[in-house]
């Protein structure tokens, strides 16, 4: 599978590290080229622009995320927005040997995040989330697609 789905809690250490679920580092790794015994996966987190909290990607996807901006002149001030908007709170890391990483204090702080933490899966990407506000969103989600009229759902 090529999608990071479910919901995976896990403990987030006082030096900020907490350990990616083995079923994303595995799609992590898929994606980066290296294999699924590589020590390493490398991954982009960024703060989500509509939620409280910590959006991660692979390489590809954060280029794929990135490929809009092309349409708009490299000297326009909206290619300008929307390169800071993307690029500028983002940052660039890799799991160590034991598939952990370590979250940017600034984003941690942004995200709510405690001792725990909830990776929720979105295809493409994950949320961390603080779990009780994840739960929320879910819910939320849940809510929402509800709410919509039968005829307009997309169809699989």
């Amino acid at each position: 599978m090529d999608q990071f789905i479910g919901s995976h809690h896990n403990k987030l250490d006082a030096k900020g590290r907490v350990s990616v679920p083995a079923p994303f580092r595995s799609i992590l790794k898929k994606f980066s080229g290296l294999g699924a015994d590589a020590p390493v996966a490398p991954l982009v987190l960024r703060p989500s622009h509509q939620f409280p909290c910590i959006e991660g990607w692979t390489e590809h996807g954060f280029q794929t995320l990135s490929a809009p901006l092309e349409a708009f002149d490299q000297y326009s001030p909206e290619h300008e927005d929307l390169s800071i908007g993307l690029f500028g709170d983002a940052c660039a890391m890799e799991t160590d040997k034991e598939g952990r990483i370590v979250l940017p204090a600034d984003m941690v702080v942004y995200a709510n995040l405690t001792d725990n933490v909830v990776f929720i899966g979105a295809n493409r990407f994950f949320q961390i989330w603080e779990p009780e506000a994840g739960a929320r969103r879910i819910q939320e989600a849940r809510s929402r697609i509800r709410a919509i009229p039968l005829r307009t759902r997309p169809t699989a």
